[in-house]
C-alpha cells in the first residue's frame, strides 16, 4: 500500500498503459502518459490536459481580508477587481520567497490563494502566524481538484463542454460557478506553459467526469493528457519560475527577475525593507539563460564559472524540446549577467563552454 498522497484522478491514470508515476513531494503523480516530448509538443501545437490537483487552495475571508493579503504578498492586491487573479510572491523578512502563489478575488471580502503543493503546510502556518483580526483562513485543498487545459486549441475544446464565454475571457480573469461538463466550477485563464490555458477548480468528486469529458471532447483537436515532465519543460522554455529551483527561502523575487510583481509603492508588507534595499543597491545575483556550446545538458545545481571563479549555479536545465538547444537557467553573479558573456558549466568534473543568452527561450506564437 503506497504511503504517497494521490489526487482524485489517480484511478484514471491506468487508462494509459504507458503512464509512469513518481514521488513528487509526497504525491504519486504522472511524470508522463505518452512521453515527455510528445506531450510537450501537443501543448505547443494542440493541447494537453494536466492533473494538478496536488496544488493547495486556501480561502481568506473577512472584512480585513484585503488588508491582510496586502501585508503578506509583494503584489498589490488592492488593484484586483472581483473576477480577477494575480501572481504574487510571498516573502520572509529577508526578502527570500516563502512561496509564489496566485490570488483570486472572489468578492470584496473573500480571496482564494493557490499555493505550491510542497508548501501547503508551511504556507498555512506562515499565514496563521501573521493572521490579523477580521480574517478567517480556511484550507480547502483536500476537497478541491484542479485540472489545467493548456495549448492553442484549449478555448475551442473548452467551448464544446461549456456555454461560458471562454473565447472572450481575459487572461488572469475567472468565472465563478461556471458550467463545465455539467459541473459548477471556478474557471480561470492563466497558465504555466507559455501557451493559452484554462484552470478548472472543481469539487474532488467531480474531477473524474470533467477529465473524461474534456479528453473526449478534445480528441479531434489533438488533446492528450500530459504529466509533470512536460509541465516542467514547458514552463522552463517560457522562463516561468519553479519554487525550490528559481525561487526559495534564500532567493528573492528580484533576483529571480520577478520585479514586476514587487510593488514597493503600495505600502508596508513583509520583506519590503529587504527588497527595497536590493532594488536601490542592485541585486548581487541574477537569473539568466545559458546555452551550452560544448556537448552536454545543464542540470539543476551544476556549478557555473568564469575562468576559475565560481559565479553561481544552474537552477533548471534540459534540452529544449522546441528548439533542441541545450539550455539552462542559472542564478549567477550579476556582473556576468549580460547576454553574450562566456561562462563554463561543470558537468561530471569537466568544465564545458557555455554562453549567457536571451530569455525566455520560447514565446507564444513562435514558429516551431
Amino acid at each position: 500500500m503506497s504511503s504517497l498522497q494521490r489526487t482524485p484522478l489517480y484511478p484514471l491514470y491506468s487508462d494509459f498503459p504507458s503512464v509512469r508515476c513518481i514521488d513528487f513531494g509526497g504525491w504519486e503523480l504522472p511524470v508522463q502518459f505518452h512521453g515527455i516530448v510528445r506531450e510537450h509538443e501537443a501543448v505547443r501545437r494542440q493541447a494537453g490536459l494536466f492533473d494538478v490537483s496536488h496544488m493547495g487552495e486556501f480561502l481568506v475571508t473577512g472584512p480585513n481580508a484585503e488588508v491582510f493579503l496586502q501585508q503578506m504578498v509583494t503584489n498589490d492586491v488592492s488593484r484586483l477587481s472581483v473576477g480577477q487573479a494575480q501572481y504574487a510572491p510571498m516573502c520572509n523578512d529577508n526578502g527570500g520567497t516563502v512561496d509564489d502563489l496566485l490570488v483570486y478575488k472572489l468578492s470584496d471580502n473573500q480571496f482564494m490563494l493557490v499555493v505550491n503543493a510542497s508548501n501547503i503546510d508551511k504556507d498555512l502556518q506562515w499565514l496563521k502566524d501573521h493572521l490579523i483580526d477580521g480574517v478567517d483562513l480556511q484550507n480547502i485543498s483536500i476537497e478541491t481538484a484542479l485540472i489545467a487545459l493548456q495549448g492553442p486549441e484549449a478555448a475551442a475544446i473548452l467551448s464544446k463542454v461549456s456555454d461560458e464565454p471562454v473565447h472572450t475571457l481575459s487572461s488572469f480573469h475567472f468565472i465563478q460557478n461556471a458550467d463545465v461538463c455539467g459541473t459548477s466550477v471556478l474557471l480561470s485563464r492563466t497558465g504555466y506553459t507559455g501557451e493559452d490555458g484554462f484552470e478548472i477548480y472543481c469539487p474532488a468528486e467531480s474531477a473524474s467526469a470533467i477529465w473524461t469529458g474534456l479528453l473526449a471532447a478534445g480528441e479531434p483537436n489533438g488533446l492528450i493528457p500530459a504529466g509533470l515532465g512536460a509541465r516542467d519543460t514547458l514552463r522552463f522554455e517560457a522562463k516561468l519560475a519553479l519554487y525550490g529551483q528559481e525561487l526559495s527561502d534564500t532567493i528573492s523575487p528580484l533576483e529571480a527577475g520577478l520585479g514586476y510583481f514587487v510593488k514597493l509603492d503600495k505600502g508596508n508588507f513583509i520583506g519590503r525593507d529587504a527588497l527595497a534595499l536590493q532594488k536601490n543597491e542592485g541585486v548581487s545575483r541574477k537569473l539568466v539563460g545559458v546555452e551550452l556550446i560544448d556537448r552536454g545538458i545543464p542540470r539543476s545545481h551544476y556549478l557555473v564559472y568564469v575562468d576559475d571563479s565560481l559565479i553561481g549555479e544552474i537552477t533548471s536545465g534540459t534540452q529544449s524540446p522546441t528548439s533542441k538547444r541545450n539550455l539552462g537557467l542559472a542564478l549567477i553573479d550579476s556582473r556576468y549577467a549580460p547576454v553574450g558573456t562566456e561562462v563554463s558549466i561543470e558537468i561530471r568534473g569537466k568544465r564545458l563552454k557555455a554562453i549567457v543568452v536571451k530569455t525566455p527561450f520560447y514565446k507564444k506564437g513562435e514558429t516551431l
